[in-house]
């Protein structure tokens, strides 16, 4: 039986919302003109791509820790 602990459902919920970020960056950027422009927009990308990756590992490794 596989039970989702409270801390990986922060992970889980961490990379969901990193992973909107991301998405919402990519619109932005390819709408040519970005609210926060340019540069702050790409950092968001850059830094929720990998944090999206390791949150959802996290989520997963805490989660087959705990069965």
């Amino acid at each position: 039986m596989n039970v989702m602990t409270p801390k990986s459902g922060l992970f889980l919920g961490g990379a969901c919302i990193s992973a909107i970020a991301a998405v919402g960056s990519i619109f932005e950027l390819s709408s040519g003109k970005p609210e926060l422009g340019t540069l702050v927009t790409t950092t968001i990308l850059l830094i929720c791509i990998p944090l999206t990756g390791w949150l959802f590992w996290a989520a997963v490794r805490d989660a087959r820790a705990n069965q």
